[in-house]
């Protein structure tokens, strides 16, 4: 899985956070499930985590969000799906096994 930080803007604009200020995301590579192109969105913070199904968009597993922050979460896989879908792509298997950071720009 390749790690995001997602920062805090406003509630509208992105799901709630913690304390700190940010909520991260992990995104796994594309795989298949009953034949059908899938990735996982994992979001967390040092308490709580959810993680999603894209294309689907929808939260399958959640520990500590409050069922608005999960609709906070589905909305942001759905306006942020073309990207969401782009990094999935972009995972290198190897490089996230071995635990190495990709410089990003």
């Amino acid at each position: 899985m390749e790690d995001f930080s997602l920062p805090s803007k406003t509630p509208a604009d992105t799901p709630s956070n913690n304390s700190s200020g940010e909520l991260n995301m992990q995104v796994s590579p594309i795989c298949e499930k009953d034949g059908r192109k899938i990735a996982y969105i994992t979001f967390s913070d040092s308490s709580r985590s959810a993680e999603g199904v894209i294309p689907m968009c929808t939260i399958s597993s959640n520990s500590g969000f409050t069922d608005d922050e999960v609709a906070q979460l589905e909305t942001y896989m759905q306006t942020n799906l073309s990207a969401l879908k782009t990094m999935a792509q972009n995972v290198n298997i190897a490089t996230a096994f071995l635990g190495k950071k990709e410089n990003k720009q």
